[in-house]
């Protein structure tokens, strides 16, 4: 959005009162109600509605009525209540042109009253080239609904507090003035972008002088994270400037190794291609086979943390000590349970093939057995004519004289035999005991394998209930099919 500053010299006091009122009730509104903001700007004989239709005018704020009557600022009326605070605190007096224009920021020069210029970054999160504020930065936290406001806001405080404790430290970037909302103001720098330098006199110089500071950066424990040609400003005497931290991290972040060499890269690749530097490093680079102590490329295990952690004092994203060493415990933890469970699954599939063994032993058993005693119950289901009484009592007169033979008990005929008889005796039995009635037993057994293959088949889930489910289902007496069916009974 335009920065138009003509229409701050014409607002009064009641417009930022009500501008104000707007951006308090955004704490807990997405749009505020009017009825709201009349209560919290607290102007008298109905004047708020008459100052909204001012602002809505000029576009500070903006009007919603789909649900309710109800409005917002706009980023326009954002940066007037952060240039009116600015202006009253004595930081500046009047605003310039812009400089600059990033995916999440606008540049713009201010002025102080004595002459001095200054640099204004005005954070605009939420455009449509840069939308992706979740995942890529880490603003929210732990929260879940965000407002663009918000979050330029986050953004600004923390970009001053890195600028902050890094020229602090003597690190090369902007001196870091002041902050309000989402607005940041730092002194000017007087150079130019990489990314617009077409030569250099002494490339090799800076190309080292930026390698070092992308390591002096990991030392104090911060990686920048987009460290490239848009964020390096390199004046005539060739002296480098960065700026642009608000996506920095901690050197414990879990994929700081990750940024930091993408950030090698970007400076390596810059350079191969622009100035066509074709010095050792970048030959080396080439190679990947080469080791890390005779390849002169930064590497991120090889840094040594220096004394001062800025990581922790600016609590940068990442994670903390603790963190990292209950992480490592963690890991540890599944690395001796994986080799327990290992062992242990070993065990367990010897001890499972010596059970499979058993089983199948005693469902031969199983099988001998019911083979041997025939199931007069499953033969009359299985078989599909119908059997007359003479025929059942038949087959329970065989079936008991078998189970006399086989089974034999003390109440029987004078040939049957006493239980401690030697099982030499009974194998003799049985053997005689079969040999008139093998045809029988083969078919029961084979009704029997059936019947443990339908069993196993409904265990896993595989095979219907026997009832077919075109079964017919009585729907009540009162039904025409149960009256003729009852007729039919009677006939």
């Amino acid at each position: 959005m335009k920065l138009d500053v003509n229409a701050l010299r014409y607002l009064s006091k009641d417009d930022f009162r009500v501008l104000t009122a707007v951006e308090m009730g955004m704490r807990n509104h997405e749009i505020v109600p009017a009825e709201l903001v009349d209560r919290i700007a607290g102007l008298k004989h109905g004047g708020t509605y008459k100052v909204l239709r001012n602002l809505l005018k000029n576009k500070l704020v903006h009007h919603d009525a789909t649900k309710y009557d109800g409005y917002r600022l706009t980023y326009l009326g954002y940066d007037f209540l952060a240039i009116k605070t600015l202006v009253n605190r004595g930081v500046f007096a009047s605003v310039g042109r812009q400089i600059g224009v990033g995916k999440e920021s606008d540049i713009f020069e201010v002025a102080t009253e004595d002459g001095t210029v200054l640099a204004m970054k005005l954070h605009r999160l939420g455009r449509t080239s840069f939308r992706a504020v979740k995942s890529k930065r880490d603003y929210l936290a732990h929260r879940r609904s965000f407002n663009w406001l918000y979050l330029s806001r986050l953004a600004a405080l923390k970009e001053f507090a890195f600028m902050k404790a890094l020229g602090d430290h003597g690190f090369p970037v902007p001196t870091a003035v002041d902050c309000n909302r989402h607005c940041v103001i730092m002194s000017l720098v007087q150079g130019y972008p990489l990314v617009q330098v077409k030569e250099l006199q002494n490339p090799d110089d800076v190309f080292d002088t930026i390698l070092g500071l992308v390591v002096r950066l990991a030392e104090h424990g911060l990686i920048h994270c987009d460290f490239n040609e848009f964020n390096i400003m390199i004046d005539d005497d060739e002296k480098v400037t960065m700026i642009d931290f608000p996506q920095m991290v901690s050197v414990k972040h879990r994929n700081a190794q990750m940024f930091f060499d993408r950030d090698i890269e970007c400076i390596y690749k810059f350079f191969r291609k622009r100035f066509h530097l074709s010095s050792e490093k970048c030959e080396e680079q080439d190679g990947s086979d080469i080791d890390d102590d005779e390849n002169s490329r930064p590497s991120f295990l090889s840094i040594q943390k220096a004394a001062g952690s800025l990581d922790k004092e600016l609590a940068a994203s990442g994670f903390t000590r603790k963190e990292q060493v209950e992480m490592d415990k963690y890991i540890d933890q599944n690395a001796e349970e994986e080799s327990s469970d290992d062992d242990s699954t070993s065990e367990q599939d010897n001890e499972d093939g010596d059970d499979v063994a058993v089983k199948i032993g005693s469902l031969k058993i199983a099988e001998q057995d019911s083979a041997e005693v025939p199931d007069c119950t499953l033969a009359s289901k299985d078989s599909s004519e119908p059997e007359t009484f003479a025929k059942e009592n038949e087959t329970s007169t065989s079936c008991s004289g078998e189970n006399n033979s086989i089974n034999p008990s003390p109440s029987s005929n004078g040939d049957a035999k006493e239980p401690t008889e030697s099982q030499d005796n009974d194998d003799s039995d049985d053997d005689s005991s079969d040999d008139p009635d093998g045809e029988d037993d083969d078919a029961l057994a084979k009704q029997l394998n059936k019947q443990r293959k339908r069993a196993i088949a409904a265990a896993h889930g595989r095979r219907r209930p026997i009832s077919s489910r075109n079964a017919y289902k009585y729907k009540g007496k009162g039904t025409m099919n149960s009256k003729i069916e009852r007729q039919a009974c009677k006939w």
